[in-house]
């Protein structure tokens, strides 16, 4: 033990130890899917940084185990930003650090009772707060969040619907900090209260919490076409699998990300093509246009509606824009990453707003593209403004053979859970999945090797969830509670008596012809 404590009071090898405990919790998401070890991921994290012997070194742990957090969340980015994914790491792991100090804070040595209780509200709440921030999309969007690592457990689903993947990750790190002090203070009885809580807070959700209610069904068939060099090729090949859907009798046709590659105003012959499946089929085609366009300057990536007699003027921009992949950030500064990876030579163009598309039949779609089905915000807008299926089109052909498309696949579970809607995720090259109004997966997945057509018997719903009718009340709650911390710190620094001053010192008395000099000669 000794040996260890010692090892661990040096730095770097503490830092090493702090990267590795900060990497853990990944390890719930796809592809590995372990998703109850979310429930006790963050422990040997907790557990380190409350014995951080000062605070700045509870700063590190927090710093390290946030780089590591992210670095094995994202280590698929490493062939294409190269050294660059480690300093992104760096950068935003930075954010975990004040939440390893605030663990040091609440945590160290034997804590009361309440401390404890405290911890148990302040430590999930900072750790929302880094999620809130992280989430802008200049800092690479909301991938990974804790939460998200319960797409598949029914009871987190049904509490997505209370208050979205931001309850599930501020329940998560609570019980984290609730097994990491029955380790630490073993005595202590009120993790085993906050246990019991959560607990009675996921039954009362299960339980009251209103179900989505199925009023009809649809039938949408999902165009993968799997990896293919070159935009013809690629377009002859989605229109080789639409025209199997003849006869089929479905109501949509969805094409994945970038499926088309030319700008349908200066290509009319490609959106004639497409529009003479609509007739065969019988469905109209909602097809994604990554290319310049001829109406106004600049490279788009636009989900386009297209029917029977062309495009029917339903054009959705990607507004939501993925960092170095679509566009480098601060380009004057640190536009030499192109020359180290892959990140984008010319920034794509942003839309201004979301759209929500009449497909006919009195079924309407809102449609996202790629990482955008990660934000909560953009999926809970599309479902109060009428939409009846959430649609994502995806491509993930850079990325294949990593964990990037089980776990881009699995946040479509969420983002139906959470709305209320039923939502289909279709990939270029990736994995197309479809999840009814509860998140519950409907029909066969198609996996990152297949180059065909699925189609989905999807269940329309109705009503409105309480996620999106609040909104992202857990995070307000959250900086709510940090805010009431800052204002109690503040005063206790102002009530904290100073220090009396130190007395001068007292001048050595002077002599006259060798005797003490007497006061006042």
């Amino acid at each position: 033990m000794k040996t260890l404590d010692r090892w661990l009071g040096s730095p770097w090898p503490r830092s090493a130890v702090a990267a590795v405990a900060g990497a853990l919790p990944t390890l719930a998401f796809p592809a590995p899917s372990l998703w109850w070890f979310a429930y006790v991921g963050l422990v040997p994290w907790i557990l380190l940084a409350r014995t951080a012997p000062t605070g700045r070194r509870a700063l590190y742990d927090g710093w390290c185990g946030g780089f590591g957090f992210i670095l094995a969340g994202h280590h698929w980015l490493l062939p294409n930003l190269h050294v660059f994914t480690f300093v992104l790491a760096a950068l935003l792991g930075a954010l975990w650090g004040p939440w390893g100090r605030l663990v040091r804070r609440f945590l160290a040595g034997t804590p009361s009772a309440g401390r404890i209780a405290a911890a148990l509200l302040v430590l999930p709440s900072g750790w929302l707060a880094v999620e809130l921030v992280r989430s802008w999309q200049g800092l690479g969007g909301p991938w990974g969040m804790l939460g998200a690592s319960q797409w598949q457990v029914e009871p987190a689903l049904r509490l997505a619907s209370v208050g979205g993947v931001w309850l599930l990750s501020f329940l998560l790190v609570g019980v984290n900090v609730a097994v990491a002090v029955l380790i630490a203070v073993r005595r202590s009885r009120v993790p085993a209260v906050a246990l019991l809580a959560t607990a009675t807070v996921t039954a009362a959700a299960w339980m009251w919490s209103p179900r989505p209610e199925v009023e009809s069904r649809v039938r949408v068939a999902v165009v993968q076409p799997g990896v293919i060099a070159g935009a013809e090729r690629r377009f002859d090949r989605e229109e080789q699998l639409t025209r199997r859907l003849v006869g089929q009798d479905v109501d949509l046709i969805v094409w994945g990300e970038s499926s088309v590659g030319y700008d349908l105003g200066r290509r009319p012959d490609l959106a004639r093509r497409i529009a003479a499946l609509s007739r065969e089929t019988g469905a109209p085609v909602l097809v994604n246009v990554d290319a310049r366009r001829s109406d106004r300057p600049g490279i788009y990536k636009s989900s386009v509606l297209i029917g029977p007699d062309g495009p029917t003027g339903d054009r959705y921009d990607k507004m939501r824009l993925v960092p170095f992949g679509e566009y480098v950030p601060l380009r004057s500064l640190l536009g030499w990453v192109t020359s180290v990876g892959e990140a984008a030579a010319e920034d794509r163009r942003r839309g201004t707003e979301q759209v929500v598309m009449d497909v006919g039949g009195g079924l309407r779609v809102g449609p996202m593209v790629c990482f955008e089905s990660a934000f909560p915000d953009m999926s809970r807008s599309l479902a109060r403004n009428g939409a009846d299926v959430l649609v994502a089109q995806s491509a993930t052909s850079t990325f294949q053979q990593s964990w990037a498309p089980a776990q881009h696949a699995s946040l479509a579970a969420l983002r139906a859970a959470e709305s209320g809607r039923p939502m289909v995720h279709a990939t270029l090259t990736g994995i197309s999945a479809v999840y009814g109004p509860e998140g519950q997966r409907t029909g066969p997945p198609l996996g990152t090797d297949a180059s065909t057509t699925q189609v989905y018997e999807v269940p329309l719903a109705d009503g409105v969830t309480p996620y999106v009718r609040l909104g992202a009340w857990p995070v307000y709650v959250a900086v709510l509670v940090l805010l009431a911390l800052v204002l109690i710190e503040g005063g206790r620094a102002v009530r904290r008596p100073r220090r009396s001053a130190p007395e001068p010192p007292v001048p050595p008395a002077r002599t006259v012809r060798g005797s003490p000099a007497r006061p006042g000669r």
